[in-house]
């Protein structure tokens, strides 16, 4: 078995499970961080070898308890990838501070927490990646996504500092934003007039995290951005 090791959180139906199938094809032993018992325990049938955890990301507790039993059944990850998300549509008017705090602790706190716990031995490896998903949220802030925007942008600066902390330290850090809708059922069914390159593949999506995680320090990137050749921008 390959001593590779990855985390991965917000193993969902979507990028989630992508990511977990394309690392562990590349050999990888896969943490999978979700709330779903059901579509965890699918997915360790699928990819043996692999492992499911259920985790509150937004609850520090669950988060030490996760990160303890993954080191546990496979030792320390050097691949992190923090996919977990969380948002709310609507103006400022109509989100409330719980709902608020919620998306900051799912797109920030998370990702603040899993990297204290696991970029330490990654520092002192000389090596590891942190990659976190995005989408373009992370960059402008429209009229009823304020409660989803402003957290993105709040991950995406957190991300930038722990580039530029982590980067002399042989650590790469990149951050990723999907500016499209994501080809999952329920996106389908929200826009069924759209043409198919409309809309991004996940597993097109978990290729991309893999490159950057094979990416040679001599050219590492860290504002990678992914948009169907559909999409206006």
């Amino acid at each position: 078995m390959s001593d590779k090791i990855a985390l991965i959180t917000g193993v969902g139906p979507g990028t989630g499970s992508s990511l977990a199938r394309c690392f562990h094809a590349e050999g990888y032993k896969v943490a999978m961080i979700a709330r779903n018992s059901e579509r965890l325990s699918n997915l360790e049938k699928e990819l043996p070898g692999s492992k499911g955890f259920i985790c509150d990301v937004r609850d520090s507790d669950s988060i030490n308890q996760t990160v303890e039993s993954v080191i546990k059944k496979f030792g320390q990850p050097d691949t992190f990838i923090h996919n977990a998300v969380r948002g709310v549509r609507g103006s400022f008017l109509d989100f409330t501070p719980e709902d608020l705090q919620s998306n900051f602790d799912t797109n920030v706190m998370s990702l603040l927490r899993f990297s204290q716990l696991l970029c330490p031995h990654m520092i002192e490896n000389k090596n590891g990646s942190v990659i976190v998903t995005g989408n373009t949220s992370a960059h402008r802030g429209k009229a009823e996504f304020g409660g989803t925007a402003s957290t993105k942008a709040a991950q995406k600066i957190l991300c930038e500092s722990m580039a530029r902390f982590l980067g002399p330290k042989d650590v790469h850090v990149a951050y990723i934003t999907i500016d499209a809708a994501i080809d999952v059922p329920w996106t389908r069914e929200m826009w069924p007039e759209k043409p198919d390159d409309y809309f991004i593949n996940p597993d097109d999506i978990a290729e991309e995290a893999l490159h950057l995680v094979r990416q040679n320090k001599s050219a590492w990137t860290f504002d990678h951005w992914l948009r169907p050749h559909g999409e206006v921008w």
